[in-house]
């Protein structure tokens, strides 16, 4: 009698620890969908202010990589004594792009390039400081006699690498439509930040290609993207039939907007009688960059799906009735929490 009050006991107590475990494992995924959903809430909330939020430094100030607290944009005497080029690792027609070290740290040292550029140079060192945000590149330092300032490093380099990065070993698990739509939600982001920016609406004027526009952006560490080149970033009012043209040259191909196309047929092309155009020439190219972020990656299908009217709206041909870039980001966003939310139900059932 006494061992078979025994085994009850210890069956009992077994059946108890075995319904403690399964308790356990609810209230970890519990935890674990409540965090998820927290993220994708903080995410969100995030862009629907203005795709980021604002940086933790004071204006001109900056903080880098380990660096404990905010420093002061490093001036003239200190680049030049302590910012230390070590090798090129870019260069195009206004600036050369060094690897240089500063204090133990790793950061990029912008030069000019070409005095022909000299404006161009200047005004996207403008935009720079007036436009810092944690949706744009950290300015470090800078030297506007020398012609030369200092930013953030980010070793993956600009958007045109991404599928070399997902390609490494040790990166491959970050190749999911998760990130990839996120990158493409922080595209988005930086858009309506641009068109709604302290400095004015800005329209992105060095984006006459996709590899073009690609070569903008540059991929983080952490997989979110910055814009980096600001050099042709200028200003429209429509209000004030202040309208722009990205540059002097006639444009061509599909990948521009329809109005940034000559209109007069076979007459020759002039820049005084072609019509300037606004931010919406941003928001025509949105499914050609999203085309290329998602890439082949799986999930991506239905990605492209659920964005397949936005991205119609993008492309229609009267600029007016395109979407804003907050109107495309609060699609972006929806898309993103409807997919997660689905994807944790799927696991859930299994």
């Amino acid at each position: 009698m006494a061992r078979m009050v025994g085994r009850l006991s210890g069956q009992r107590s077994r059946t108890s620890l075995s319904l403690a475990g399964v308790m356990a494992c609810l209230a970890a995924l519990l935890v674990s969908t409540g965090v998820i959903y927290l993220y994708v809430d903080s995410l969100h909330g995030a862009a629907e202010q203005a795709g980021y939020p604002q940086t933790s430094c004071r204006p001109g100030h900056f903080k880098i990589s380990n660096m404990k607290s905010c420093a002061a944009w490093l001036q003239c005497a200190q680049v030049r004594a302590d910012v230390r080029p070590l090798k090129l690792i870019g260069q195009g027609a206004v600036k050369k792009v060094y690897l240089a070290e500063w204090s133990g740290q790793k950061v990029a040292l912008c030069r000019l390039a070409s005095q022909d550029y000299q404006q161009d140079f200047l005004h996207g060192l403008s935009m720079l400081q007036a436009l810092q945000d944690t949706a744009v590149v950290q300015l470090v330092g800078l030297c506007a006699e020398d012609h030369s300032f200092v930013t953030e490093y980010h070793p993956h380099g600009s958007l045109l690498n991404l599928e070399g990065v997902f390609t490494q070993e040790q990166h491959q698990f970050h190749d999911t439509w998760q990130i990839r739509l996120r990158l493409a939600l922080d595209y988005v982001s930086i858009l309506h930040f641009l068109h709604n920016s302290p400095a004015g609406r800005r329209v992105m004027c060095d984006s006459n290609s996709l590899e073009k526009t690609l070569s903008q952006f540059l991929l983080t560490s952490d997989f979110r993207l910055v814009v980096n080149d600001l050099d042709a970033l200028p200003k429209v009012d429509v209000g004030g039939a202040l309208l722009v043209k990205c540059g002097h040259r006639e444009l061509t191909g599909d990948f521009v907007a329809p109005e940034q196309l000559w209109p007069f047929g076979d007459k020759p092309f002039s820049d005084d009688l072609m019509p300037g155009y606004d931010e919406k020439t941003d928001i025509w190219k949105v499914p050609d960059v999203t085309r290329f972020i998602m890439g082949g990656v799986r999930g991506g299908d239905l990605v492209h799906f659920h964005l397949f009217q936005v991205h119609d709206e993008c492309k229609r041909v009267e600029p007016k009735l395109r979407p804003s870039a907050l109107d495309v980001l609060r699609v972006y966003r929806s898309v993103y929490s409807t997919m997660v939310r689905d994807a944790l139900k799927s696991r859930d059932a299994l």
